[in-house]
């Protein structure tokens, strides 16, 4: 019989360490499969993986359970993601693009990325440059709108808006050439 979710909890906030190698076991998986999204590469979803499970054991007194476990930690490591990116804060491009000259261009064919399986697209994902990525990821995958997401990474909303556009439009050039 497994260990609940509570049972490692209290054992991991009592320091104890085969508590804490159980909650990093079971959750890895899913956590890095997140960070993959937020990186350029593996070695960089790794580094953001250690960073969320430090904070995550650093911040776990914090946890309330009224949701899901998981889904405050999924919650820590977006964060500690996000964290990496705006460290970067070069790929803040362009901030006053004129929205409307491509906002709803490839709205059409927004559906051509449900046929590719996930492991490709998140290939193709951790190709885009920082900005475009970032908010691809809180936009698509995460379910964030563009008020939310100018306010996680301190831009305003038309930037969230040409960087998902751009984004999407460069998937899509990436899908072409495939096609090919």
């Amino acid at each position: 019989m497994g260990i609940s979710d509570q049972q490692i909890i209290q054992g991991c906030l009592k320091g104890d360490k085969r508590a804490q190698r159980q909650l990093y076991q079971q959750y890895k998986g899913l956590l890095f499969g997140i960070c993959l999204r937020y990186s350029r590469n593996r070695e960089e979803a790794k580094d953001m993986l250690q960073d969320g499970f430090v904070k995550i054991y650093r911040d776990l007194y914090q946890y309330r359970p009224i949701g899901p476990f998981g889904g405050w930690m999924r919650r820590v490591m977006v964060n500690v993601c996000l964290q990496h990116i705006r460290k970067k804060k070069s790929w803040i491009q362009d901030q006053n693009v004129e929205i409307e000259s491509v906002a709803d261009q490839y709205m059409a064919e927004d559906d051509i990325f449900s046929e590719f399986r996930a492991k490709a697209l998140v290939n193709m994902v951790q190709g885009l440059p920082d900005g475009y990525r970032a908010v691809f990821n809180l936009y698509v995958i995460e379910g964030y709108n563009h008020k939310e997401i100018a306010q996680k990474l301190d831009i305003s909303e038309s930037t969230s808006k040409s960087q998902l556009s751009r984004a999407k439009a460069s998937l899509r050039k990436i899908l072409e050439k495939q096609m090919l």
